[in-house]
């Protein structure tokens, strides 16, 4: 596959602009010393930030006598004097927020049983230079209450609120508006990282110089335990993105959609290939993770194991039954449309149609664990999706298939069409 990529920075998707990256959110509530507050959307750093970067730096080194050391982080109040230098602090302040170098955004909705372990973990991951931002999602369960205790006079934790529930894509979009480090991860509020993952993860990026970096995490069902590699087998080297994409009948990193199995560059939030899609609850990480890897420049893969990922969590979306659950279907719907403008669309079509195919042979299989309408609406809609898929590339993938999955596709189908059997 070839292409002129830049090394170092991401292609812009068409059609977007630098603020996508941002998020163009609504209002949520940010926590500042103890206390809720409104916090708007931000769409980069604010009008004549550099003559305040400057100023700070003038005030900052006038309060602290000019030592380099202290530059960062707000002056103390001097012993001759009870009375602070107040332009002094909230300068360093400002400089504290500029220099983070790592921000971790998480998403919380209803665990409030599952959270302490989530918490406690980055509390063992913390460093001055680390900053955790906690997205409230508008939870009822005493959630909010946790994180509000938790987060009350810790450094570097700022508390976000929905006022109503919005959905992970929505949440995330929210925490990655207040981004302030250089670099960014992600864990969901039922997950835990293990004691010190963040730091090397951190060094990981650094030493590769890339946009991102993939790890393998490791999947908790109750008391077991079971490692995930990521399907790239090659580890601990730049690699392009859109190469490890192909081939279309195996396992590839578009298959491994979890977005806190990694750590990303802030230009890739800059150029907007970090956005999710609000408008879908379930499968946001699909059309997300294809887009990844086809605008960004550089990444690599290194078998760091410090995510926990906890499945069968009462209150995740994929223990709900409800409509929500068909989303995969406008998700692989848009993919399927953004590929159709890419230069490379009929080497990548395949890939993406059996990805897709194989998604609908699961949902069709669990159909139990739906409501019963919602399971007869998705029927409807793969039928649909079906007749809207490229319809050579559909034949090529069910020939490709076992013979149970292709007899479900061939249900789905409806006799629409004649399938080769394999």
């Amino acid at each position: 596959m070839r292409g002129d990529r830049s090394v170092n920075k991401p292609v812009r998707l068409p059609g977007k602009d630098e603020s996508q990256g941002r998020g163009n959110l609504s209002p949520g509530e940010l926590r500042t010393n103890g206390r809720w507050r409104r916090s708007p959307p931000r769409t980069g750093l604010p009008p004549g930030v550099r003559r305040q970067v400057e100023s700070a730096k003038d005030r900052v080194r006038r309060g602290a006598g000019g030592n380099s050391a202290t530059a960062a982080r707000p002056p103390r109040e001097s012993p001759e004097s009870s009375v602070p230098d107040r332009d002094a602090q909230a300068s360093a302040g400002l400089l504290e927020r500029i220099h983070v170098k790592l921000s971790v955004v998480v998403p919380f909705y209803n665990v409030r049983a599952y959270a302490p372990d989530a918490l406690r973990s980055l509390a063992a991951n913390a460093r001055s230079d680390f900053e955790f931002i906690l997205v409230d999602d508008g939870s009822t369960d005493g959630t909010s209450e946790l994180l509000e205790s938790w987060g009350r006079d810790r450094p570097r934790v700022r508390l976000i609120r929905h006022e109503r529930n919005r959905g992970i894509s929505a949440t995330r979009n929210t925490g990655m508006a207040e981004v302030g480090g250089r670099y960014l991860t992600f864990l969901d509020g039922d997950d835990w990282f293990a004691p010190g993952y963040l730091p090397r993860l951190l060094d990981a990026i650094e030493g590769f110089g890339c946009d991102f970096v993939r790890t393998d995490h490791v999947r908790c069902t109750g008391s077991s335990r079971e490692i995930h590699r990521a399907p790239e087998a090659r580890r601990d080297e730049v690699l392009s993105p859109r190469e490890s994409i192909l081939p279309a009948d195996r396992s590839t990193m578009v298959d491994y959609p979890y977005s806190w199995a990694g750590i990303y560059h802030r230009r890739l939030l800059d150029g907007g290939l970090l956005h999710f899609d609000e408008d879908l609850h379930t499968a946001e990480d699909r059309p997300w993770i294809w887009r990844l890897h086809r605008h960004a420049g550089t990444y690599a893969v290194t078998g760091l194991r410090g995510v926990f990922y906890r499945r069968a969590v009462a209150t995740s979306l994929t223990q709900i039954g409800d409509v929500r659950q068909l989303d995969f279907v406008p998700a692989f719907d848009r993919l399927l449309k953004e590929l159709a403008e890419d230069p490379e669309a009929e080497l990548l079509l395949p890939k993406a149609v059996r990805t897709y195919l194989a998604v609908m042979v699961h949902h069709r299989r669990n159909a139990d664990r739906l409501q019963r309408g919602v399971a007869r609406t998705m029927r409807t809609l793969c039928a649909d999706a079906l007749r809207r898929l490229p319809q050579d590339h559909l034949d090529e993938a069910v020939a490709a298939m076992d013979s149970d999955r292709a007899a479900t596709i061939r249900r789905l189908r409806g006799g629409l069409t004649a399938v080769v059997a394999r």
